[in-house]
């Protein structure tokens, strides 16, 4: 009887509405976004934009494109429903968020090539810049830095779309699996490669150009924020702007914005908050080598 008493007790109380709660949630009552609904949702994007890759390969055309189509519809569907609950929480939209869904969804389906694109660049960086790598198929199968480009790519495209709530998922669950945070609103160029990757933090206002190459442990994050005369944070610019060909090495952290002039090369372990100019080459000071005796002065 105890154990019955407490559950219910408890089962009560959290099945009350509080202020705080009711606070954080739109006031449509509709379904919210389904997680595994927006993981699948990526899930058949790289299906179709890696179709040899993740589904049996066909030679027959008639019959890729099938499977692409079958795949797209689902991919259509997924996103209608997932859209149309992201964009509860979305308080200046005019139209219903179903109409809207279809329309956002139709738009994303149209950016899929350019999307494909991008990413097979991004396949080509990470093979010409690693010389562990024996293949192609060995970096779209095992480099987690495909896995999170291809979650960053799909986010950025509905990000660009204003589609609330869905990117910071899509983007988040490859966080998690891969160790590579890269928010959606950033601006990554083509043949983008990440090596190793865990650790990366690619930031809101980043601008990235093309033919960049960080490494583990980077940090492009922002070095302090805006306020209004409220006290709240302002979303302005505050990441930094990395132009072309820039290889940044391991736990480098680049703050504020700032830019990296192209062709220029940031070492590892180094604090930078100030402009770059391009061919720059930055390294951490030489190392102090002291001897000790007996384990003295350590």
């Amino acid at each position: 009887m105890e154990v019955n008493e407490i559950i219910q007790r408890n089962v009560t109380i959290m099945a009350a509405h509080t202020e705080k709660e009711d606070s954080m949630m739109p006031a449509t009552g509709a379904p919210l976004p389904n997680v595994l609904e927006v993981k699948r949702i990526v899930q058949l994007a790289k299906s179709i934009i890696f179709t040899d890759y993740f589904h049996k390969r066909q030679a027959d055309e008639r019959m890729r494109a099938y499977t692409i189509g079958v795949n797209m519809e689902e991919l259509y569907e997924l996103l209608c429903r997932q859209i149309a609950c992201g964009l509860q929480f979305c308080t200046e939209c005019a139209t219903t968020a179903e109409d809207s869904a279809r329309q956002f969804a139709l738009r994303f389906i149209d950016q899929l090539p350019d999307i494909k694109r991008l990413l097979y660049t991004d396949v080509e960086a990470m093979f010409d810049n690693d010389p562990a790598a024996q293949t192609y198929g060995e970096v779209i199968f095992s480099y987690p830095v495909v896995n999170a480009m291809t979650h960053y790519r799909v986010a950025h495209a509905l990000h660009q779309m204003q589609i609330p709530i869905l990117p910071r998922i899509i983007t988040e669950q490859a966080h998690s699996k891969t160790g590579i945070d890269i928010h959606p609103g950033a601006q990554i160029g083509p043949w983008f490669a990440i090596d190793h990757g865990t650790g990366v933090v690619i930031g809101e206002t980043c601008i990235i150009g093309e033919h960049v190459t960080l490494y583990q442990g980077v940090t492009l994050g922002a070095k302090s924020f805006k306020y209004d005369a409220q006290g709240n944070i302002l979303n302005v610019p505050r990441h930094p702007i990395i132009e072309d060909h820039v290889t940044v090495y391991s736990n480098a952290s680049i703050l504020g914005r700032i830019t990296i002039g192209h062709h220029s090369v940031v070492g590892g372990n180094i604090w930078v908050t100030t402009d770059v100019p391009p061919y720059s080459r930055l390294q951490q000071s030489k190392a102090v080598d002291t001897s000790f005796q007996g384990g003295l002065g350590i």
